[in-house]
């Protein structure tokens, strides 16, 4: 008799417990990218990455992940304002987005207002409490052109002008470029600029071959970014020629034909993944990722920028199991953000993740490499 009874509560236990399993709230997730508009080459693949990851998790720790994609069409305003609908009307439990640092510092200030976790897939500097509800998943940009700056040096640049775009993220390259080429011995000879809407930047190149500079910097990102490189391959610029990890993107690779040759950048490892030792965890990781693209998107993927939003899934995975209370409240909303700024030594496709509070990133120099394109294709730089 007390067996049956043993029997029947275990029974009743794990039909309740499969009822709770089942009624579990829906973890829901808000991803904002640029899928039309001048950067559509960066948001595209970081919408395929967010199709990747959640096919590949399409629960999380007993959770149905619900994702809800806006497109801010490569505008700040429309962006901020996608997020505000996001976090007020659908009431998700963390954002993701967007594709470039305008749209992602309007993206923060949201998130900072509702108290709604941000994971952000692009570089975004918010100083103090403005940015303690973001972190990113993109690598410093101070590290990055560090990297670069390292390999001009080693190459025997003594001179680099810069080129870039006229808003957050030209201003966030220039301030980086300088901060490591005077320790390096390096002088900035040129700082031009242009917006990522223009057609032609020949006054720019021209006032920059004019100061015979060993090499030239731009920072940019996507399709745009293409513009400074064709511009000096037409006044038959010959010194070396550098850019930052936003320009690795198929479109990118399409328009700059030819007048790329040569150009090296600062990637993540994912780029190379089958080059990097069996030891290194991150060869593991991104080519599970090239594999759930694959399945996802019906092609392989062929840039860098997908990674992102497949990294800021797993930061997301690696935090929900972690997080206390029930997606859809404030409580659940504030643990989430707790346990993504207390992530330690989780592996990604682009590094290894460790956030803590006052620091927006999470990568350190096992998150960087330096490619070098050679006939269309990206090669990891010797």
């Amino acid at each position: 008799m007390k067996n049956n009874t043993l029997i029947r509560s275990l029974a009743l236990a794990a039909v309740a417990l499969g009822a709770a399993q089942a009624f579990a709230a829906d973890l829901k997730v808000g991803v904002i990218s640029s899928l039309s508009g001048p950067i559509a080459a960066l948001g595209i693949p970081y919408e395929k990455g967010i199709r990747a990851a959640v096919e590949q998790h399409p629960t999380i720790a007993g959770h149905k992940v619900q994702v809800i994609v806006l497109d801010d069409a490569s505008d700040p305003t429309t962006a901020g304002r996608n997020a505000r609908k996001l976090a007020v009307d659908d009431k998700v439990d963390v954002l993701i987005g967007t594709s470039g640092v305008p749209g992602a510092m309007a993206i923060a200030a949201v998130a900072r207002e509702t108290n709604t976790p941000l994971i952000s897939p692009t570089p975004v500097v918010i100083p103090g409490e403005e940015g303690a509800w973001t972190v990113t998943v993109s690598q410093p940009f101070g590290l990055m052109v560090s990297a670069v700056v390292d390999r001009m040096k080693k190459s025997g640049v003594k001179t680099v002008a810069f080129i870039g775009f006229s808003d957050a993220l030209g201003d966030l390259a220039y301030d980086s470029l300088v901060k490591a080429a005077k320790p390096a011995g390096i002088e900035v000879v040129a700082n031009e600029r242009y917006a990522r809407s223009d057609s032609s930047v020949a006054g720019q190149v021209l006032k920059i071959v004019a100061k015979r500079p060993d090499a030239v910097f731009a920072g940019n990102s996507g399709t745009p970014g293409a513009l400074p490189y064709l511009g000096l391959a037409e006044r038959g610029y010959k010194g070396r020629i550098y850019g930052t990890h936003g320009l690795i993107n198929a479109d990118f690779v399409r328009v700059g034909g030819s007048a790329i040759d040569g150009l090296e950048v600062p990637s993540g490892p994912v780029l190379v993944a089958e080059q990097l030792p069996d030891s290194n965890p991150i060869k593991k990781v991104s080519l599970a990722f090239r594999d759930a693209y694959q399945k996802a998107n019906g092609a392989p993927a062929v840039d860098a920028f997908s990674a992102y939003t497949y990294d800021a899934y797993l930061v997301l995975m690696d935090a929900v199991k972690r997080a206390k209370g029930e997606p859809g409240t404030p409580e659940f909303r504030a643990s989430l953000r707790d346990a993504i700024v207390g992530t330690k030594e989780l592996v990604g496709t682009h590094g290894v993740y460790n956030f803590k509070a006052g620091d927006r990133y999470g990568s350190d120099e096992r998150a960087v490499v330096i490619v070098r394109m050679e006939k269309g294709q990206w090669k990891l730089a010797p």
